[in-house]
């Protein structure tokens, strides 16, 4: 394993405990995102970095008994979090690195990502294996459920220009790694960035 992703799951296991009760009003907000993402019923929809695995219920409703609902996290005490919050109902759960996926090439519908572009070690690499895991024309949303400034006010920190998730960045970005920006949302209340899969 990498120094990056060592540190990035020490820093998620530590938190993995009350992760759910610190953002105990997050939920509508993921539902919110869900619907917005145009997810059909019989989808086969990735929550990469699942974390506790809030988006997989409304990710379950959205492609009904007949999707598939996978949740992808680095961090196994993120997974026990979301299997004792119950959320593994919802859908599957693998410990495994958004970095390497152990899913087939174009196998899935769309993929949800709430939190995951600042944890990104090599974001242009990582995206672009999001992006093999898609058919084309399939769907990423990158979503947190604060907007950028909201988050750097919470962190004590400021917005710098070379923040991956402002616009002019994340366009760019995302068009080098398979991904064509569709739309873009950053407001106090969430951050919703929608791509479409290039063919």
């Amino acid at each position: 394993m990498s120094e990056d992703h060592t540190r990035v799951r020490e820093s998620f296991t530590e938190r993995a405990a009350d992760w759910d009760s610190r953002f105990p009003d997050d939920g509508p907000a993921y539902a919110a995102a869900v619907a917005e993402s145009g997810l059909r019923v019989g989808d086969r929809v990735l929550d990469a970095g699942c974390g506790t695995g809030r988006a997989l219920p409304p990710l379950r409703a959205a492609v009904g008994p007949s999707g598939t609902v996978l949740g992808v996290d680095l961090t196994p005490a993120m997974l026990e979090a979301a299997v004792r919050a119950g959320r593994d109902r919802a859908g599957r759960l693998l410990l495994a690195d958004v970095a390497a996926l152990p899913v087939r090439s174009e196998s899935l519908d769309a993929v949800f990502a709430a939190g995951l572009v600042a944890h990104l070690p090599h974001p242009a690499e990582n995206l672009r294996e999001l992006a093999r895991v898609v058919r084309p024309g399939g769907v990423l949303a990158l979503f947190h459920p604060i907007g950028r400034a909201a988050l750097a006010a919470r962190q004590g920190r400021q917005i710098t220009p070379d923040d991956l998730r402002a616009e002019g960045n994340l366009g760019p970005l995302l068009a080098g790694s398979g991904w064509h920006l569709t739309s873009y949302v950053d407001e106090d209340a969430r951050f919703l960035a929608l791509a479409v899969r290039t063919g």
